[in-house]
């Protein structure tokens, strides 16, 4: 009987070990990797630089008459008011990422000025690139799209080490963005239009509700018995 007892609280749980005896190591969690960012335990952990990856621009800037979806006729827009009213679209890109209603005239008046000053001092538009090009910076940084600068080291393979500087790196797409809205400035316009349209909605239509009507049905008129 003592014998008995003694095996039983050998075998009980709920006592603990004894001193000699020697605890089984802790396993390690299940890891795994999934899209190439770490998993433990069934759930994805920060990648080990700490950064995403960033995302290419929807279409291209030479992409003027945008990608054959639901948004082509918002494409068609875009690219009309990026060649007869550049001011016009520059408003619109502002307010849909201020996603505030009220931006656009602050936005669209003082390009409208730069871009007649330049045009009637230099004969064409080359001040309002400096007034616009902090938008396009905006929009890359927001959605965490791919520069310029990035996407040339990647297709040509080099100039590498200026990529890898964080810091560096985002002062040379800064350049990068002031470049391309001084050189190509309505194609920049309409790229950064067709994006925008793709990912935020007007801000004019926020909390507002849409009421549908429909026709009346046709009737008739029967004789009563």
């Amino acid at each position: 009987m003592a014998a008995a007892d003694e095996h039983h609280e050998e075998a009980s749980p709920l006592l603990p070990p004894p001193a000699d005896e020697k605890l089984p190591p802790a396993q390690d969690p299940v890891k795994g990797c999934a899209d190439g960012v770490p998993v433990v335990m069934g759930e994805p952990v920060a990648a080990p630089d700490g950064a995403a990856p960033r995302e290419s621009w929807d279409s291209g800037i030479l992409s003027c008459l945008g990608r054959n979806d639901e948004f082509c006729s918002s494409d068609l827009e875009v690219c009309l008011l990026g060649s007869v009213a550049p001011c016009v679209l520059y408003g619109s890109n502002v307010e849909r990422l201020a996603a505030a209603p009220g931006t656009f005239a602050n936005s669209c008046l003082p390009y409208t000025g730069l871009y007649m000053l330049g045009n009637s001092l230099f004969g064409w538009n080359c001040l309002a690139p400096w007034f616009s090009h902090p938008t396009r910076t905006a929009i890359r940084r927001r959605y965490n799209l791919e520069g310029s600068f990035e996407a040339f080291t990647r297709q040509c393979g080099c100039c590498g080490g200026l990529a890898e500087d964080e810091e560096r790196r985002e002062h040379l797409e800064v350049a990068c963005d002031l470049a391309t809205h001084y050189f190509c400035h309505p194609c920049a316009l309409c790229q950064e239009g067709r994006e925008l349209r793709r990912r935020v909605p007007h801000p004019g239509f926020y909390g507002r509700s849409v009421v549908v009507m429909m026709p009346p049905t046709e009737q008739t008129m029967g004789r009563a018995m």
